[in-house]
């Protein structure tokens, strides 16, 4: 897990794959928060992107999730969230795929919070198990940009 700001990315020590990626123009804080809500896939890119809103509810209410082939980067463009994680390899648990690369996980205990506002934003590798959308106060409504990187290009 790496976790950052967009507007600061060397300090967040991102592999060159991904920090090519996220410091491109087209992608700017200011792109992407006026990007209308749809997917997005640069010409000749493996990795996408996809840009919503959604609403923050309470932690017991949010699925656990983790993926195999595909690395996350969870980016707040409007709002806040909290995300809980796990530093344990996920992979082995109990799951079922919900969609693809999408795996769940019923009983999981993450016991590690990251609280995310606008222009922040989290890595999680393959295997990483996190609880994106966890309310911070009460329910919220929040944008974000959710990349999907192919692990075998970093």
């Amino acid at each position: 897990m790496i976790a950052g700001h967009l507007n600061n990315l060397k300090l967040a020590t991102l592999p060159d794959t991904l920090y090519s990626i996220l410091s491109s123009a087209e992608l700017s804080l200011n792109a992407l928060q006026n990007q209308a809500d749809g997917r997005y896939q640069m010409e000749g890119e493996q990795w996408f992107y996809t840009i919503g809103d959604a609403w923050t509810s309470p932690r017991q209410e949010r699925h656990c999730e983790f993926h195999k082939q595909f690395l996350d980067i969870q980016l707040i463009l409007r709002g806040e969230e909290i995300i809980a994680y796990s530093l344990l390899d996920a992979s082995h648990l109990p799951c079922y795929e919900k969609k693809t690369d999408l795996f769940i996980v019923s009983q999981a205990s993450l016991n590690n919070f990251i609280h995310l506002t606008e222009g922040e934003f989290v890595t999680f590798y393959p295997g990483e198990l996190h609880q994106a959308l966890c309310m911070v106060d009460e329910p919220k409504k929040v944008r974000k940009a959710v990349f999907k990187v192919p692990i075998d290009i970093i």
